[in-house]
């Protein structure tokens, strides 16, 4: 089961208001998430030539790594927090959402997953 995430075509960017929200300068730190992203973005043909897009559970679009659309910050913390279990869950393995969320709950995130 996939998280509220859905990869999308780069979207009419004129207009919109581009903010920073999550930045990972190393894709590939563990192989697993370089794998993660490269079947989801075809890093493999494309690189980093153009950022890959997905639609959060709000509907706001983000560009990995930058926001396009106007930001509510409630609602970049709950889409924030669906794309980091997004990306967990796509990893497997020994990644689960269930210590995510149990880690967020130690941090008192506050749109952490009930467990």
């Amino acid at each position: 089961m996939m998280t509220q995430i859905e990869i999308i075509d780069e979207p009419e960017l004129d207009g919109k208001r581009r903010a920073l929200v999550l930045t990972e300068d190393r894709v590939g730190h563990y192989p697993e998430f370089r794998e993660f992203f490269v079947r989801c973005f075809a890093l493999d043909t494309a690189g980093l030539s153009r950022p890959g897009y997905v639609r959060a559970p709000s509907g706001t679009v983000y560009a990995l790594p930058a926001a396009l659309e106007p930001l509510n910050e409630a609602d970049v913390d709950t889409d924030l927090w669906a794309l980091l279990a997004w990306i967990i869950e796509g990893v497997g393995g020994e990644w689960r959402v269930e210590d995510l969320n149990a880690a967020g709950r130690l941090y008192q995130v506050t749109v952490a997953g009930a467990g």
